[in-house]
């Protein structure tokens, strides 16, 4: 089959794609991934066709060098930005497919826009979801934070969470319809009919993390991890090897595409935490441009972007935001994390991470990076926010995460059995079987 897969959003929302869409190929299947600008390299690397999408988070993203960066004030704000990127991306999604494709494949962010693309091409789509958004009982929406509301509440509020999401898709997929000559249908009534039809959706996580709820419908099936696509022979460059040959094991320490303009302040926080906890680190620049800057120290090294499958499992443990496939990558690695959410689904992912054993209890980002001088405000009074100097109580919680993390045998043999278990999933080899049983 000629098969389109659409991912849009940060490299933790596209990446997972290349590995689905490599194996489709290695199945005999003519793969297309259609996503940004940015992830062309990863794309054709992995022998996938690439097709542009607009949008593109990293054209936007702040400078990590400013010493302080324009954040949304609010939720208001959040939700007007989140519907202009889904506006721009919709326009995208309308050319993303040719005459020619016969399957869509949709991510979380771009199934609300596929399902359309789908039924104006008369062809069969199926979305590849990274996240539990299905309402259930069993948990709150995984961008409520995390605490259940019980299990009426929980539903409700994933019913309300799915609402809230077709609100934001209103004017994309109303241009939309328009553009590809469909008749008027707004995006609850198109997910409605979708879950009315028991139309699959198949979940890229593990059952070990999230066991299947079982109030849900038939159809939503969890199938584990789809894990990015990297070359048989990589290898971690020469002067990684080198830093980790030369010493005990390190400790990771990187917020991906989280914390833009508060690199100084947490390059700062991260050394000092590192050094209190008597380890050697290693730091993912990230788009916070973590580095040690003057505070350089041989037993701390910062790299650029490095597969995770090549980094982790050479860790003593690893601190990150949470975001779901790189707390999947540190389960798979049989490392303990210290989990430092930051925001949407994170501080889910963070507590699933701590429930297990497997990571300390998650510290929130806003309390490492909020010091005794911030206001409440974080708009106003940025010299103060933003200095370089990190509160001494927040180096003092990291620290001790740390070196709980990397002392304490319960985190490590937690996350040892974890990853034995991820080891007998193959997430991508089901979504293969499943595109097989596609009418």
């Amino acid at each position: 089959m000629k098969i389109l897969i659409t991912a849009a959003g940060s490299y933790g929302d596209v990446a997972p794609y290349t590995g689905v869409g490599a194996g489709l190929r290695e199945a005999g299947h003519e793969v297309t991934l259609a996503t940004h600008d940015t992830y062309a390299p990863l794309v054709r690397a992995a022998g996938l066709a690439f097709r542009r999408l607009p949008a593109d988070p990293r054209a936007a993203r702040p400078d990590p060098g400013l010493a302080s960066a324009p954040a949304p004030h609010g939720k208001r704000d959040l939700m007007r930005k989140a519907a202009a990127f889904i506006q721009e991306l919709g326009g995208g999604i309308a050319e993303a497919a040719t005459a020619d494709t016969e399957l869509l494949l949709l991510s979380t962010t771009t199934a609300p826009l596929g399902l359309h693309l789908a039924e104006a091409l008369d062809i069969p789509s199926l979305s590849l979801a990274l996240q539990p958004n299905a309402p259930t009982g069993d948990f709150a929406p995984v961008i409520s934070g995390g605490r259940s509301l019980g299990r009426w509440g929980n539903r409700a509020m994933g019913h309300l969470s799915l609402r809230v999401i077709d609100r934001l898709y209103t004017g994309a997929v109303r241009d939309l319809r328009t553009r590809l000559d469909l008749p008027p249908a707004t995006p609850r009534t198109v997910r409605r009919r979708a879950e009315a039809a028991n139309r699959p959706v198949l979940y890229g996580f593990s059952e070990l993390l999230v066991p299947r709820p079982k109030d849900w419908r038939s159809g939503l099936e969890i199938v584990g991890n789809w894990w990015p696509w990297h070359a048989p022979n990589a290898q971690l460059p020469p002067s990684v090897e080198d830093f980790i040959a030369a010493g005990p094991p390190p400790v990771f320490l990187g917020f991906g595409s989280m914390a833009a303009g508060d690199g100084a302040r947490l390059s700062t926080l991260a050394v000092r935490a590192l050094r209190r906890a008597k380890v050697r680190g290693i730091l993912q620049s990230g788009w916070a441009g973590l580095t040690p800057g003057a505070r350089a120290h041989p037993d701390i090294l910062t790299v650029g972007e490095v597969p995770h499958a090549l980094l982790f499992p050479r860790m003593s443990a690893v601190v990150h935001h949470c975001g779901a496939g790189t707390a999947a990558a540190g389960l798979r690695a049989g490392v303990p994390t210290v989990p430092v959410p930051v925001t949407a689904d994170q501080p889910f992912w963070a507590a699933r991470l701590a429930a297990l054993g497997a990571a300390t209890a998650p510290i929130p980002f806003k309390d490492l990076t909020n010091g005794p001088t911030d206001t409440p405000d974080r708009s106003d009074n940025h010299s103060d926010i933003h200095s370089d100097e990190p509160d001494e109580r927040a180096v003092a919680r990291l620290a001790e995460a740390i070196t709980r993390a990397t002392t304490d045998p319960a985190h490590r043999e937690r996350a040892t059995e974890a990853a034995r278990h991820l080891a007998t999933e193959d997430g991508t080899a089901k979504v293969s079987t499943a595109v097989a049983r596609l009418p």
